[in-house]
C-alpha cells in the first residue's frame, strides 16, 4: 500500500480566524478560496499588507475586541457589543471607560485570581506525599 501526502486545506472562516481577523473584511479571493496550512504558515511568517493592515486598524472579531478591553467574549455581549469594532473604536471605548466595562473588567479580575488559587491548591495537593 503506498501512501500519498495531501495537501492540508481549511476554510477561509478557519483560516481568518488562526490568523485573527475579521473574515469579511478580507480581500475577495482570500474569502472565496481555501487556504492550504502552508499558504497559512505564509501568511503568519510574512504577512502582506492588507493584513498588517487588518491587524494594525481592524475591523477586528469579537476574541480580538475581547482581549485588547481586557474581557471575555461573553462580557462584550452583555455590554451589548455585538459587531466588530476598529482599533478607533476600541480605543474610543477605552477613553470613555463606561461602567459595563469597568464591571467586565472587575469581572475578569476575579476569575483570573480565582484561577490562580484553584491552580495553585491543586499543585499543592499534587505536592503532598501520598498517605
Amino acid at each position: 500500500m503506498t501512501s500519498h501526502q495531501t495537501t492540508q486545506t481549511m476554510k477561509p472562516a478557519t483560516a481568518a480566524k488562526k490568523l485573527g481577523v475579521y473574515l469579511q473584511a478580507t480581500p475577495a479571493e482570500f474569502q472565496e478560496g481555501v487556504i492550504s496550512r502552508s499558504e497559512l504558515n505564509a501568511l503568519q511568517a510574512d504577512p502582506p499588507e492588507w493584513l498588517q493592515e487588518l491587524r494594525r486598524n481592524g475591523p477586528h472579531p469579537r476574541p480580538v475586541v475581547a482581549a485588547k478591553l481586557g474581557i471575555s467574549i461573553a462580557g462584550l455581549a452583555r455590554g451589548g457589543v455585538t459587531e466588530p469594532l476598529t482599533t478607533e473604536q476600541i480605543e474610543a471605548l477605552k477613553q470613555e471607560f463606561p461602567s459595563w466595562l469597568r464591571q467586565e473588567r472587575a469581572t475578569q479580575a476575579e476569575v483570573r485570581k480565582e484561577a490562580v488559587r484553584i491552580k495553585e491548591k491543586n499543585q499543592q495537593k499534587r505536592d503532598e506525599p501520598q498517605a
